[in-house]
């Protein structure tokens, strides 16, 4: 080792052989389920309206049958209702799924890759798409604001061990 600590010469080079080098690919990218109702068209609700904007965010992940390949799924659920009157304007339910080859993760870290990274690198293709169908169907276009996976995973495992808790 060097006076500053850190290794040198034949034993960096051994230290970073021990390190699996991670290998992500997007094998590709699809919209699994859409819907968009429209209330508001159907119903004929006139006028000036505020709308009031709520998004859930649920993410999945599951291995595939091929090896080193994994899916992992960002489901949102975008209600804006009218402030004011709470009347529903319009619902959209999005489930957009990315096929990843992952390779050099060790296995205790696949979990939290799966459903922080991957959904990261979905995120911008999703946003995409939600702005368009609100367009499309009448409304200023929704740019949906950066999704802080980490947090996500945060809570829902905080939630899973309060279950866990509740259950003994």
């Amino acid at each position: 080792m060097s006076e500053n600590g850190s290794a040198t010469g034949e034993e960096g080079q051994a230290a970073q052989a021990q390190q699996p080098q991670v290998q992500m690919k997007i094998m590709g990218q699809f919209i699994r389920d859409m819907s968009f109702e429209n209330v508001m068209a159907q119903k004929g609700i006139s006028g000036e309206v505020q709308p009031d904007i709520n998004v859930q965010v649920n993410l999945e992940a599951k291995k595939r049958s091929q090896e080193n390949q994994y899916e992992s799924s960002i489901k949102l659920k975008v209600e804006s209702k009218a402030k004011g009157t709470g009347d529903v304007l319009f619902l959209l339910e999005i489930e957009y799924t990315g096929v990843f080859n992952i390779q050099g993760v060790p296995e205790e870290q696949l979990h939290p890759f799966l459903l922080i990274e991957c959904p990261r690198m979905l995120f911008p293709f999703l946003r995409r798409i939600v702005s368009d169908v609100t367009r499309d169907g009448g409304y200023p276009p929704l740019n949906l604001d950066n999704i802080d996976f980490v947090s996500l995973y945060r809570n829902e495992l905080a939630r899973r061990q309060a279950e866990k808790k509740a259950d003994a």
